[in-house]
C-alpha cells in the first residue's frame, strides 16, 4: 500500500432521477405549448376563409360592375382574370365545398334574362367558428 486514500471516481453520465426531472419538465412545457398552437392554427384558418371570401365577394362585384351579369360559374372568375385560381376552403381543405348563391330571378325591379349563377359565395364547412356563429353564415 502506498498510503494513498482511495478516491471514487465520478462517472461522467446523467442519473436516472435527473433525466426524469428533465423529461417532466419538457413534458410540461409541451402539455402547455400544444394547445396554444392548435388554437393558433384554428385562428389563422378562420381569418384565411373570411380574407377568401372577401377576394372572392370582390371579385364577383367586379365582374357584375364589368359585364351587367353575375358570373355562370367560379371558373368564368377565374377564366376572365377577376381571380388567379380558386381557393381551396381552408376549414375543409377543398375547392369543392364552396357553397354558390344565385342571384334572384327579380334583379333590381327588371325580369333578368341572363342573370348568372354565382351572386354570392359560402363555406360548405360543417361546423362552427370560434365565435359560435357557423361556417356556412359568414
Amino acid at each position: 500500500m502506498t498510503g494513498r486514500p482511495l478516491v471514487r471516481r465520478r462517472s461522467r453520465g446523467f442519473t436516472l432521477i435527473e433525466l426524469m426531472v428533465v423529461m417532466t419538465i419538457i413534458a410540461l412545457l409541451i402539455a402547455v405549448a400544444v394547445p396554444r398552437y392548435f388554437h393558433s392554427v384554428d385562428k389563422a384558418r378562420e381569418s384565411t376563409l373570411k380574407h377568401d371570401l372577401n377576394v372572392m365577394r370582390e371579385a364577383i362585384d367586379k365582374f357584375y360592375g364589368d359585364h351587367e351579369r353575375y358570373p355562370a360559374s367560379l371558373e368564368e372568375l377565374v377564366s376572365r382574370h377577376y381571380l388567379r385560381a380558386i381557393p381551396p376552403d381552408p376549414i375543409t381543405g377543398s375547392r369543392d365545398t364552396w357553397v354558390l348563391i344565385a342571384p334572384e330571378v327579380n334583379v333590381n325591379g327588371v325580369e333578368a334574362n341572363n342573370t348568372g349563377a354565382v351572386y354570392d359565395i359560402r363555406s360548405g364547412a360543417p361546423g362552427n367558428g370560434r365565435d359560435g356563429s357557423a361556417y356556412a353564415d359568414w
